[in-house]
């Protein structure tokens, strides 16, 4: 590593996990990192999330893989019910075939068990400086480099600057000026109880997916075994966004009464609901000008139903501090356009599939039900595993060029 390398700063603006990913990434590669997060405090909301194996090969590149899996739920399969006959439709087993297929487990965790780990391995590196109460708002750049403006009123400069500052992102209003994100119309209510408030029958190691006509249910345990993740979702229109809104529980059981079987039995457990309106934008080609680029959420941001949001910001991260890595001075912008070529196709791709999933599997009625349930049982476990290769495989699957 030479002194140009050591020197070079990297302004990271959000503190959210893909934030930190690419402070890690950065900082293995040589960078002194400045991290701006407009909360008062580094932490990390909501409820439970899903990691595919290319989620852990990322972990495991940023040197926190172990520090996650001890805190991750190593479910048995995902399963998918047909929410108005109570049927199974079809499992995928997510055990030793599955693992030696991929390389790397399938787990689902409490969101906490994720950004702390990254939160920990960020405090313990040295060329990281995590900075709270900083809200970018704008950003300049001139042959000297880059700063950015905090609606605080205070101004930070460095050779680059990377907005994982969520999909309201200030930095791709600048840098895209595409507007506000499309809202998708479909309600999500969350809810995390403790799983000693579960009946036995119903704890099962599995993330179950319960779909009907303009409603799903899912559910899984995370928190070391300790805790069941819910999150009914109604297709109802929305058209204003809300996030993490309170929602009272007579409310929730309103909303979802054809929820019937087991899936009622857990609905009516849940506890201290909160409601989001979910939201997500059309692809974008380019996310990078100059010495400022996206990640994460603040570049392509997609809806939950492939449950990949996370894991494509970790393997922006990790990729975005490949391509940086040895990196002069002038050589950013050339490298920060690289790094949006090598993601843009395989990170457009998962956001459409995601809205198509929602459409065509999630929440379809009648005949177009009953063909989504003949399809799906007629594929074998080999057959979903090709399916899902492109998406769940470490690299070099998905590695994309322009």
């Amino acid at each position: 590593m030479n002194a140009q390398e050591s020197t070079m700063h990297a302004l990271v603006a959000g503190g959210g996990i893909g934030g930190l990913a690419a402070a890690l990434s950065l900082a293995r590669q040589g960078y002194r990192v400045t991290v701006l997060e407009r909360a008062g405090a580094f932490t990390e909301l909501g409820a439970g999330i899903q990691l595919a194996p290319n989620a852990f090969d990322a972990l495991d590149r940023l040197g926190v893989g172990r520090s996650v899996r001890e805190r991750a739920v190593y479910i048995a399969e995902l399963r998918f019910m047909d929410g108005v006959t109570g049927e199974t439709v079809a499992t995928v087993p997510v055990t030793e075939r599955y693992r030696h297929r991929f390389a790397n487990p399938y787990a689902v965790v409490h969101r906490v068990d994720l950004y702390q780990p990254l939160l920990a391995a960020c405090d313990a590196a040295d060329g990281i400086e995590l900075v709270s109460g900083a809200t970018v708002r704008s950003y300049a750049q001139d042959p000297s480099g880059v700063t950015v403006s905090t609606a605080e009123g205070r101004t930070f400069s460095g050779d680059l600057l990377v907005g994982a500052d969520g999909i309201r992102s200030a930095i791709r209003d600048q840098l895209v000026g595409d507007g506000d994100p499309r809202i998708c119309g479909h309600t999500i209510y969350r809810s995390v109880i403790p799983l000693r408030k579960v009946p036995e029958d119903l704890r099962w190691n599995a993330v179950t997916l319960w779909a009907a006509p303009g409603w799903h249910f899912v559910h899984y345990v995370i928190g070391g075994g300790k805790y069941l993740n819910l999150a009914a979702t109604i297709d109802d229109g929305a058209g204003t966004a809300v996030s993490g809104r309170p929602a009272p529980r007579d409310h929730v059981r309103d909303r979802f009464r054809e929820v019937r079987g087991p899936a009622r039995r857990l609905l009516e457990l849940g506890e201290e609901w909160r409601e989001w309106v979910l939201c997500d934008r059309d692809p974008v080609d380019v996310w990078t000008d100059g010495r400022v680029t996206l990640l994460g959420d603040a570049a392509h941001p997609m809806l939950q139903y492939a449950a990949q949001g996370a894991c494509q910001s970790l393997e922006d991260a990790v990729v975005l501090g490949e391509v940086l890595g040895g990196a002069a001075f002038g050589d950013v912008p050339e490298r920060l356009e690289k790094y949006n070529a090598e993601r843009r196709r395989r990170t457009a791709r998962i956001q459409l599939l995601a809205r198509e999933m929602g459409e065509q599997l999630y929440h379809p009625a009648g005949e177009a039900a009953r063909v989504r349930n003949a399809m799906l049982r007629s594929m074998g476990e080999d057959d979903l595993y090709q399916h899902m290769a492109w998406l769940h495989g470490a690299r070099p699957l998905w590695e994309e060029t322009a």
